[in-house]
């Protein structure tokens, strides 16, 4: 057995209220520490301007101001105690007034002495590996240079002193972005863990009464899709606890009648007449034929399958009509079908279809009188079947595609209430609709209309 990795996707791990807590954290740490960065460099690059500026000036007023190789000039002089002075030349002679630290000068500042530079301002390191800013311009006799250097060990400090409150500064803000986030986690969430208590609560309990909703934000949209959720599962579960209570009803019938034929021809035997056992096998026959009929509705009712679960194929809704009235005049041959039909093409379960249409045809079969006529019509996917019957009252055409709902005049004859709840159903599965109404003879007339076109679509 194996086992799961530690590393990638971590977060996924942690509680919604720990990844919030380190998110906020985060971003302040970030933030912090851009500012900080930010300012920190700004004022190192604001006081290394501001020294190099006064070094330039100081060391150009000096040089036009009558200081020459020979002359000695403190360095207090220069308004400023910590500056060392140098003089040189082009020829790399030098002069020091107090006592100049230990530089190497290179290049830049015999340039300058020379003429062949304005001016040279550079960071250089003594011996003892102390740092200096040396400012370097010509003097006022030609081939000679001044040299200021200033030390930056106390800019540095200040730096160091700036580093540290900024450092102390921004780990304060991140332990109060810490505590901030969970104060955040900790309130922002409290709707969400009072959400997960009651789903908690009905899954245990199974007791699927809407939860209470207050204001409009995304956890109150999310407790009102789950409201909704449970409105449709408790409508579910009354749907499926109607289904077995009517399935219970309507097989107690046939199978009462069965157990009593059987316990008659178990006790009669052989003194039962021969005429009476074949009336007596003949009536098992019919409620076996019955019970086989009311199962397969019931499977079909419970299957309820989406489209994509089934058989989904190219159909010709006018061979399906002909294949049912094949099917139905078999069974029906007291009555006479009128069709008329034309092609109509559309996607679909072809079996579930023909099971649909000869429902219809079987129910108006079975309410039109002897020598009676059904009239079948399939025009633009359009089927309308017409029966002579005695037709529909108002009150029941609210009911005529329930489950198990029988009219008062149909409780007498033969069937499950079935057959017309599985055509919605079907119908339903084909984004299609079935209405029920009155025909001109009088009789019923059902209406099915299925969406598609005339012409078989190109694959």
């Amino acid at each position: 057995m194996t086992e799961a990795p530690t590393t990638g996707r971590w977060h996924y791990r942690r509680s919604l209220a720990s990844r919030l807590i380190v998110l906020v954290t985060l971003a302040v740490a970030l933030a912090v520490g851009f500012v900080a960065f930010g300012a920190f460099w700004t004022a190192k690059m604001q006081m290394q301007s501001t020294l190099d500026e006064s070094l330039v000036d100081r060391a150009t007023k000096a040089a036009y101001g009558g200081i020459t190789l020979d002359a000695e000039v403190p360095s207090w002089a220069l308004g400023a105690a910590d500056i060392r002075i140098l003089y040189i030349t082009s020829d790399k002679r030098y002069q020091t007034f107090d006592q100049f630290p230990n530089l190497r000068l290179g290049e830049e500042e015999f340039d300058v002495a020379g003429g062949t530079s304005e001016q040279s301002v550079r960071t250089l390191v003594d011996e003892n590996g102390e740092h200096y800013r040396v400012v370097a311009v010509p003097a006022r006799v030609p081939g000679q240079a001044l040299v200021l250097a200033q030390s930056l060990e106390p800019q540095r400090q200040t730096l160091a002193k700036l580093g540290g409150v900024m450092l102390l500064f921004g780990i304060a803000g991140v332990v109060g972005a810490a505590a901030a986030g969970w104060a955040v986690a900790r309130n922002g969430l409290r709707p969400v863990r009072r959400l997960t208590r009651s789903v908690e609560e009905i899954a245990r309990t199974e007791d699927l009464r809407p939860l209470p909703v207050g204001g409009d934000d995304e956890i109150a949209r999310l407790a009102t899709a789950f409201n909704h959720m449970l409105t449709a599962l408790a409508a579910s579960r009354d749907r499926q606890r109607q289904l077995v209570a009517d399935a219970g009803h309507e097989l107690r019938t046939p199978l009462t009648s069965l157990r009593t034929n059987l316990d008659l021809l178990s006790q009669a035997g052989a003194d039962l007449p021969e005429e009476a056992r074949a009336e007596l096998l003949d009536d098992v026959g019919a409620q076996i034929e019955e019970l086989t009929t009311l199962i397969g509705d019931l499977v079909e009712l419970a299957r309820d399958e989406p489209m994509t679960t089934t058989v989904v194929e190219t159909v010709d809704l006018e061979d399906v009509v002909d294949r049912a009235l094949a099917r139905v005049r078999r069974r029906a041959p007291t009555v006479e079908f009128d069709a008329t039909t034309e092609p109509w093409w559309l996607t679909g379960d072809r079996a579930a279809l023909e099971r649909a249409v000869t429902n219809l045809l079987d129910n108006a079969a079975k309410w039109s009188p002897s020598g009676g006529t059904v009239t079948v019509r399939l025009t633009h996917g359009v089927l309308v079947v017409d029966d002579q019957g005695p037709g529909i009252s108002e009150e029941d055409l609210p009911h005529v595609f329930e489950r198990f709902w029988r009219s008062r005049e149909s409780r007498s004859m033969p069937g499950s209430g079935l057959g017309l709840a599985i055509v919605a159903q079907v119908v339903g599965r084909h984004a299609g609709t079935v209405t029920a109404g009155s025909a001109p003879s009088g009789g019923a007339r059902l209406t099915m209309t299925l969406p598609g076109g005339s012409t078989e679509p190109v694959t």
